[in-house]
């Protein structure tokens, strides 16, 4: 029978800022040796304050990810859990002004960064009949929104768990996904700062009035990548404090907004 996952070794990518950070400060308290990975060089910083272990590498580039890999093998030790968090943003622009540069490096990033690190990773796992792996998907990948190259990417990453947690699931490995709401992130306050975002709108369109913190997508990544879902694989759990669930009643006129104080 396959072991129980454990938080021995935890690799994040993405974990220099936003909800990277926040998976390698949460899964640190919960007992777990963490490696962060990121191509922005502030990753050292995070992972001195864990006590962890950081490398400098861009989830795009195949066989740096795959160096990477077996160096955290060698000399931290065989890894079971990776959180898939590397991602860059979009501008929501109509597609004719839209850059197929943009375009493509979000595809990279999101899309198939995502799977070739829990490829590069997870085939390691498979042998050792132990891992489980989380993906940081987004509530956009289940609805219709203006942000033509993330949507896409995002939901890519929600059937890319799917498909993993299938394949390895015979395996004893264990793949799900959380997709985030909005997420007070530095990437996401830039965006606020310079005008792009309204915290307002962002606050009003869901069901709890209020925008996710970083360490309750955290709190969620740690569970699923932990003994307490032993049971899930293939899940997609929405962190969005509502928003899924709002959107639908603006044809209806909105929230009703008689339980306000």
């Amino acid at each position: 029978m396959p072991t129980t996952t454990s938080l021995d070794v935890a690799v994040v990518t993405g974990g220099a800022s936003g909800i990277g950070e926040a998976c390698c400060r949460e899964l640190a308290a919960r007992g777990a040796q963490v490696v962060a990975l990121d191509r922005d060089e502030r990753v050292h910083t995070i992972a001195r304050a864990v006590n962890g272990r950081s490398f400098v590498v861009d989830v795009t580039d195949d066989e740096a990810v795959e160096r990477c890999a077996q160096q955290i093998e060698e000399e931290v030790g065989p890894v079971s859990v990776l959180v898939n968090s590397a991602g860059v943003l979009q501008q929501p622009l109509p597609p004719d002004e839209l850059p197929m540069a943009t375009w493509d490096n979000v595809i990279s990033v999101d899309q198939r960064g995502t799977y070739l690190t829990s490829v590069v990773f997870g085939k390691h796992m498979a042998t050792r009949r132990n891992g489980s792996i989380v993906n940081i998907a987004s509530i956009v990948a289940s609805r219709s929104v203006p942000l033509h190259a993330y949507a896409p990417a995002k939901a890519a990453v929600v059937s890319i768990t799917e498909c993993l947690a299938a394949e390895w699931g015979p395996a004893g490995i264990r793949v799900n996904a959380v997709s985030p709401g909005h997420t007070r992130t530095p990437a996401l306050q830039a965006a606020i700062d310079k005008g792009e975002r309204d915290v307002a709108t962002l606050e009003r369109n869901n069901a709890l009035g209020r925008m996710v913190e970083t360490v309750e997508v955290a709190r969620a990544v740690a569970f699923l990548a932990g003994p307490d879902a032993a049971a899930i694989t293939g899940a997609n759990l929405p962190v969005d404090c509502g928003w899924l669930v709002t959107s639908s009643w603006h044809s209806y006129g909105g929230l009703r907004r008689t339980y306000d104080m």
